[in-house]
């Protein structure tokens, strides 16, 4: 017999609204001490009443929108009924059967070949509390209780663990895009729980699943499906599959899943209307109005950067999955880079004329946005970044690797000066080229001496380049930018030491 897995996802988002989803508590619990960002509403005091969150209904919208579903005219909120210790009311304010948003699809890309995930719904909730067990003693932390959580289902489409990691990771990417939140799995700002039940190939029948919960990261989704798999197919191969629902936890230490409990059906749950909570309607012109505020998305942006700019598959991806640091000035590299481009342009125009140039950019256009891509995402450490974020001003950067592209400067010196640039993001690349006497032309008589001398004191590197090795030019340009203080264009240095070694 052979098996095929059959995996659907169940993603909670934190919502990075200011307040919680139901009062007015701050919502930034993170590193707050225990039970300080707490009030009636969202400890659940009897007699209070629950306020929703403007900002997350319309964040919500705007994500089911995102991930192409339906967004139905009539909402509501529900009362979803369990008892445990960090549920304060006894009960969850939730959705179940008129959610936000139906009917999604969310493409991914997996070793080349493109697969679309249907989106089966999208509501939004509350968030419960915080357990943590030390010993034989609990205690907890009602910080969270309250914050605004938006789940997303998705049909059990999804094929291999493989396929549900590269989701979630492009699902995060969408949701930074929006800006509705950071996403974080470590920090529990997105939670999978995933289900996943295997049936015999060809077969359109679905067997009892088991949902994996405690599942803290992209990895060890893709580890917790694939022991599942493996688990479950060992039930079949022995002529037990598994008979009914249950859920499981992960176990990143001895990297397995553990029985939890069965699992709970929605009558376990009690649904009913939140009775404290007007319906939600919203009209087409609002509908509308959300969609307009849908930015354009990594897909559509890679796509575009790869035939606006020129740049290859793999740099346009760099370029547009990159996210800002925590450091002060960053900015996403997509951005930058757009931006750049365009002073790139701009200057080149001034230096060469706008008519001459239109036609010099036709001709390098894919070389000169590698050229710039190539410096953010390779020139610029990490380190560099993380302490400095990206300051210097657009232009200036511009302008810079204009020099650089155009080989009035050697790049060593253009990464020097972009990082004098950072710590006085104001000051202009011609002011620090001038400084660094980088901007003196040296007379041809002069430059053509001192390259023959070069020439004369490494005949060994000279046999070389004869021979065909034409790299070894780096070596004579490299020696002529030191003996001249990188006073000399480098463009006129390599014609020239192309000329006088042949």
């Amino acid at each position: 017999m052979v098996l095929e897995a059959v995996i659907g996802l169940e993603i909670h988002v934190q919502l990075k609204t200011k307040s919680k989803m139901f009062c007015g508590c701050d919502n930034a619990s993170e590193g707050a001490p225990p039970n300080t960002l707490i009030c009636p509403v969202c400890t659940g005091h009897p007699g209070t009443l629950p306020v929703p969150n403007t900002q997350a209904i319309d964040w919500a919208v705007m994500s089911a929108l995102a991930l192409g579903c339906t967004v139905n005219e009539h909402s509501k909120f529900d009362r979803k009924h369990y008892f445990y210790p960090d549920l304060p009311k006894g009960y969850q304010i939730s959705q179940y059967d008129e959610p936000v948003g139906v009917h999604g699809e969310f493409a991914i890309t997996v070793k080349g070949a493109e697969r679309v995930i249907g989106i089966e719904r999208l509501h939004l909730e509350e968030d419960v509390g915080k357990l943590t067990h030390l010993g034989k003693d609990s205690f907890i932390d009602f910080n969270r209780a309250g914050t605004p959580l938006m789940e997303i289902v998705t049909e059990p489409d999804v094929k291999s663990p493989e396929e549900a990691k590269v989701f979630l990771q492009e699902l995060r990417l969408v949701l930074r895009y929006l800006g509705v939140s950071d996403a974080d799995m470590e920090k529990g700002q997105l939670r999978c729980d995933a289900n996943v039940s295997l049936r015999p190939v060809g077969e359109k029948k679905l067997y009892p699943k088991t949902e994996v919960k405690n599942v803290n990261s992209f990895r060890n989704v893709e580890r917790a499906l694939s022991y599942e798999i493996k688990r479950q197919t060992a039930l079949w191969t022995d002529g037990k599959p598994p008979t009914g629902h249950e859920t499981r936890g992960w176990d990143a230490t001895l990297q397995e899943t553990v029985e939890q409990r069965k699992k709970e059906g929605a009558s376990d749950y009690r649904y009913f209307p939140e009775p404290d909570i007007p319906p939600l309607h919203f009209t087409p012109e609002f509908v509308a109005a959300m969609r307009a505020k849908v930015p354009e998305l990594p897909e559509a942006r890679n796509k575009r950067f790869v035939t606006m700019y020129g740049l290859t598959d793999a740099i346009a991806d760099a370029l547009v999955k990159d996210v800002p640091l925590a450091a002060k000035n960053d900015r996403p590299y997509w951005k930058y880079f757009e931006e750049i481009v365009t002073e790139f342009r701009e200057y080149g125009a001034d230096e060469k004329g706008a008519v001459v140039f239109e036609t010099y950019w036709q001709k390098h256009r894919d070389e000169a946005c590698r050229f710039i891509a190539n410096f953010l995402l390779n020139r610029i450490s990490s380190e560099h970044r993380a302490s400095k974020g990206l300051p210097v001003k657009p232009e200036n950067l511009g302008r810079l690797l204009w020099m650089a592209y155009d080989e009035a400067i050697m790049m060593t010196a253009a990464v020097s000066l972009y990082e004098k640039m950072t710590d006085n993001p104001n000051l202009g690349p011609h002011t620090l080229v001038k400084e660094a006497g980088l901007g003196v032309k040296i007379d041809t008589k002069k430059l053509r001496s001192i390259l023959k001398g070069i020439i004369e004191k490494n005949p060994e590197q000279v046999a070389k380049y004869k021979a065909g090795k034409t790299a070894v030019l780096q070596f004579f340009i490299g020696e002529a930018m030191k003996a001249t203080k990188g006073t000399a264009q480098a463009s006129a240095v390599k014609s020239m030491l192309e000329k006088m070694l042949k």
